[in-house]
């Protein structure tokens, strides 16, 4: 199992990457294409109609950071919240629990970004060039003159 383990840089990397453009094309619609349509959906699932705008905000900049490597956990909680809410709201209300089929796609969008919000984004990162461990910038050594 140690091949499996000298994977997990890629494996966090590729995470990212596919849950990142996932929700950038999920998120830029929503921004800078039919605003008024997702607005009007929006209002439709019971929603204030600029959520259109804070779902896409978090969507596409999220999805950015995502790819990115950067303030991962940040972005993989609040990426989790909002599928978590889009199921709890909009999709579990169109059958029951059973019906997975109703929800599986946001339900794997949650996880796989709770996952990231709980383990990070790995060495392959911004997050990790940038903070150490504990989720501090590296100390810097002072200067001797």
């Amino acid at each position: 199992m140690q091949v499996l383990e000298r994977l997990r840089p890629l494996a966090l990397l590729l995470l990212r990457l596919g849950l990142g453009i996932i929700f950038v094309s999920h998120g830029y619609p929503k921004l800078f294409g039919h605003s008024q349509q997702w607005m009007g959906a929006f209002q439709h699932m019971g929603f204030p109609p600029y959520f259109a705008y804070i779902s896409g905000i978090l969507e596409f900049f999220g999805g950015l950071l995502l790819i990115a490597g950067l303030f991962t956990q940040v972005a993989g909680l609040l990426l989790a919240v909002e599928m978590a809410i889009a199921i709890w709201r909009v999709h579990l209300p169109q059958g029951s629990v059973l019906a997975v089929h109703n929800y599986e796609f946001p339900l794997a969008l949650a996880v796989g970004t709770f996952a990231l919000a709980a383990v990070g984004a790995g060495v392959l990162s911004f997050d990790n060039a940038i903070f150490d461990s504990r989720g501090k910038p590296p100390r810097r050594a002072k200067d001797k003159s």
